[in-house]
Parts: structure tokens; sequence; C-alpha cells
């Protein structure tokens, strides 16, 4: 079994890590933009899978149907162990969450064998790796030939009525550009179909809007030392907000990329040389 070493947690990763943590109790009911997202990407299901992983899992929610779905076990694999151990009091005395299996891990540094897995399905976890090359090439690593990944992101112009109304953009993930993202799978050896679509979705009100984003995971989490927002941030936001109002609510929009991945060979390294 060839698996990479484990390496220290950054303090990026243990900063996501707490701040999903501490959402895993309400993380389902928060996060209606995220499983709306995911239904999507659902209907690119492979028709047979045998060994399943569900990337940033969260609260599990994908991993029990995936396991549904196939009928067989399906692995769960999140950062944030208040995640795992949300998804653990869930499932527990589910029929089903008795074949799901948790595993705290980094997208990056995937604690699994190679070639051992058919099928990696992955909803808006993308965008908190902050090494893609590195990413896929785990991706590629673990993949069976033959194997499908299923991945959905988020790319710039997302949230930009937030960005707009927010007094300080920087508090919201800075997403990779599609083609930076295209090409850090072809450099991987992965075979990529692309689909990019513009998502749009409506809340009552500010503070709504707050919460889904928290939901879905666009929000860069608490850093210790940090300002925190003041009351006038908060009610300046709300107020320049209020522009976007239609009849249905405030916007939010989403730009969902969404990868279909298959394993092909690794590029050979250059064997170029220098005159």
């Amino acid at each position: 079994m060839n698996m990479p070493a484990p390496i220290a947690a950054t303090s990026w990763q243990r900063n996501v890590a707490r701040s999903f943590s501490r959402a895993a109790p309400r993380y389902l009911t928060l996060a209606d933009a995220q499983q709306r997202m995911g239904e999507a990407l659902w209907q690119h299901l492979p028709s047979r899978a045998t060994s399943i992983l569900d990337l940033g899992c969260g609260p599990g929610h994908w991993t029990l149907r995936l396991a549904a779905h196939y009928d067989t076990t399906a692995l769960g694999l999140d950062l944030a162990p208040g995640m795992l151990a949300e998804a653990q009091r869930r499932h527990r005395h589910h029929q089903r969450g008795q074949r799901c299996h948790w595993l705290c891990g980094d997208a990056a540094r995937l604690p699994l064998a190679n070639a051992s897995l058919d099928l990696v399905f992955s909803n808006l976890a993308l965008q908190w790796c902050t090494d893609l090359d590195q990413t896929f090439s785990e991706l590629h690593r673990v993949l069976a030939p033959g194997g499908t990944a299923l991945i959905n992101t988020l790319t710039p112009g997302t949230l930009a009525e937030v960005a707009e109304a927010w007094s300080r953009p920087a508090a919201l993930l800075d997403f990779a550009a599609s083609e930076r993202v295209v090409a850090a799978c072809h450099a991987a050896g992965l075979r990529v179909s692309v689909e990019q679509i513009a998502e749009r979705f409506h809340y009552p009100d500010f503070g709504a809007v707050m919460a889904s984003i928290k939901g879905v995971g666009a929000q860069r989490p608490s850093v210790p030392g940090q300002a925190p927002l003041t009351r006038r941030d908060l009610q300046c936001a709300r107020q320049r907000y209020e522009r976007y109002r239609v009849a249905a609510g405030l916007p939010v929009t989403y730009q969902r990329l969404t990868l279909t991945l298959q394993r092909g060979p690794r590029p050979a390294p250059s064997s170029e040389t220098c005159p």
C-alpha cells in the first residue's frame, strides 16, 4: 500500500478545520445552496462503482446517499474532526450508515492506497485546497484505471453581490480561475470535461445571505487576533446589499464549475536539454 507520509497541518488547514468543526451541528440547515449544487453533480454519476470516496464529506449527507445508490460501502473524508463526529452521530443508527466509514485527512495528502478508488465525489470542497497541482496529483494516484472523479468547485465571479456590499472583500475566498483548475487537471494526467454555470439563489434578508455563505464554505475562516466586525460594518453591508433586492429576495450568485475527471497516463517528464 503506497501512501504519502503524513505531514503537519498548516495554520490555514487548522483554521479551516476549526471553522467547519464549529459549524458542523447546523451545517445542513445552512447549506441549502450547497445541497442544490450537489444535486447537479449527482446527475453525472457513473452507472457502476464499488470503491467510493466522498471527498470533503462534511456531515456525510452524500456519503450515505452514495452507499445506498451503489449498494456498497463508502468512505467519507474531511479535514474537520467536528464534521466527522457529526456524520457519525447522524448516521450511526441508519442501516446504510453502517456501511459508511469516516476518515480525517487532507485532499492534498490522501491516506489511501494507489489505484484504490472507482469513484471520487466531491461537492464544494476543492475551493479550500491551496495546492491544486498536488490535490489533482493525489486524485490521479488514488483513482483506479477507468476510475472517475466528479468535482464541484467555485470560480471567480462567485459572490459578486457580496463582494460589492462587503467592506472586507478579503474575508471571501480567492477562487481559482477555471483555466487554472483545468490546467492542474491536465498536468496531473487527468482527462477532464467541464461544465460551468452561474447559479443564483435568493434569500429573505442579509442574515440569511451570510448564513448561506458560511454553509457553502465561501467565507475565509476567522483568524485568531483578527479585528472583529463592528455593528457599523454589518449595517453598511446590509444597506448596500439591499440595492440588489428583487421580487424573489436578495440574490447570491455562484459560478459553479463541475469537473468530470478520468484517470489517464501521467505525463512523462520533459526530456528537453539546454543547448
